[in-house]
């Protein structure tokens, strides 16, 4: 049974692949492989916005190292579910020279974003550099690179909630949940559009 979503005037049965419960144990999970790796030892992370946003808030509050947060804004879904054309913005990036840095995403899909901006912050010679990502969409990935760390592994499915999107909409949801071709056309009616 699906979980019920409001879109204006509509409603949808969202199914719910991750639930609030099975998310916390996840990045209780990764937050105990972090302290094992890095015990006390300054950390810097470099989050991806606007997707890992919420992972990035629930994560730094299971850490107990010295954290710095630094924020990177890479964009290529344009208001739909297919990836397009890469934009990056690093312009308010932290010094991470020297530093141990782990970059974090919301999900790995085609691998696009995650092995530009790793490509971006080797660059500046941190320490070390690893990747952390929400969810690892098993069967797009384009590219060699894996991430370090996989809170979860998923099918190859549309999901929004607990900071993905679609259309900018759903990040609030507290759980994973499957966007199906029927909930994606009453979203497009509600909202008027056209793709």
């Amino acid at each position: 049974m699906g979980h019920p979503v409001t879109l204006g005037n509509d409603e949808i049965a969202m199914k719910v692949l991750i639930n609030q419960e099975e998310i916390d144990r996840g990045i209780a999970r990764l937050a105990s492989q972090l302290h094992e790796r890095y015990g006390k030892e300054p950390l810097t992370i470099v989050a991806i916005m606007t997707g890992s946003l919420v992972m990035l808030a629930d994560l730094i509050r299971s850490l107990e190292m010295p954290i710095r947060i630094s924020l990177i804004r890479a964009t290529s879904y344009r208001g739909g579910m297919t990836s397009g054309e890469l934009t990056i913005e690093d312009s308010d990036m932290l010094d991470i020279r020297g530093r141990d840095v782990l970059l974090i995403d919301d999900i790995f899909d085609t691998g696009k974003t995650l092995a530009e901006v790793t490509r971006r912050l080797e660059r500046q010679q941190p320490r070390s550099l690893r990747t952390a990502v929400f969810l690892n969409k098993r069967g797009n990935s384009v590219v060699h690179q894996e991430p370090d760390y996989s809170v979860f592994e998923i099918p190859n499915e549309f999901v929004v909630g607990y900071g993905l999107d679609y259309d900018d909409l759903h990040r609030n949801l507290p759980y994973v949940g499957v966007l199906e071709e029927a909930d994606i056309a009453a979203h497009r009616r509600q909202f008027g559009l056209s793709k």
